[in-house]
This record gives structure tokens, C-alpha cells and sequence, in this order.
């Protein structure tokens, strides 16, 4: 019969691969050692469809930990990082509207 292990004994292990940096990607979650954001990874796993295979041939500098990585801190901070997702969806809109970083702006409207 196994023996139930006290609180006492628990270790909490952790894994080091998101991290947040105020000069790579304005702060936003990446992935250590790139400039990949986890809603990147959350963005082509949940919304354009990728599998994790996939997403390694997207992104050959990335292994299946570190998107599994991504993940899971993505479902942990969902409702943040959707609303990081939907700011930068409305910012590209705006813009988009507005003509800029187009190389050759519409000359009619």
C-alpha cells in the first residue's frame, strides 16, 4: 500500500522556458533563447489550425517541448493573452485603415 506523502515533501519543479524580457517583443511572453511569443504559437495552434508538427516546420528553431511550453502557459493566461491577441488585431486593423506600412498607399479611397 503506498505511503501518502505530505505537503511537506512536495517539490515544485519548474521549467524555464517562457520567460519575459521589456526590450524583446515589448515584454510579451517568449520563448527563452528566441523572439517567439507564446500568442504566436497560440495563434497557429488555436486559430489558423497548425498541429505541433506543423508548427515545427513553420518554425525549425523550435522543439515540441518548447511549443508545449507555449501552450500550456497560453491556456494558464488565456484571458490575458487574448486580449494581447485582440489589441494587436485592432492596432494592425487601424493602420491597415489609415494606409501606413503600405509600401504604395492607395491612391483612392
Amino acid at each position: 500500500m503506498a505511503k501518502a506523502t505530505e505537503m511537506s515533501d512536495l517539490t515544485v519543479l519548474s521549467i524555464d522556458t517562457i520567460v519575459s524580457d521589456p526590450k524583446i517583443r515589448s515584454g510579451r511572453p517568449i520563448i527563452a533563447g528566441t523572439r517567439m511569443a507564446v500568442q504566436d504559437i497560440a495563434i497557429g495552434i488555436t486559430v489558423k489550425g497548425y498541429s505541433i508538427d506543423e508548427m515545427i516546420m513553420h518554425y525549425p528553431h523550435l522543439n515540441r517541448a518548447q511549443i508545449h511550453a507555449a501552450l500550456a502557459y497560453y491556456y494558464a493566461h488565456q484571458d490575458e493573452i487574448d486580449q494581447q491577441i485582440a489589441a494587436d488585431e485592432q492596432f494592425y486593423d487601424q493602420a491597415k485603415a489609415q494606409g501606413l506600412g503600405q509600401r504604395h498607399p492607395p491612391v483612392l479611397r
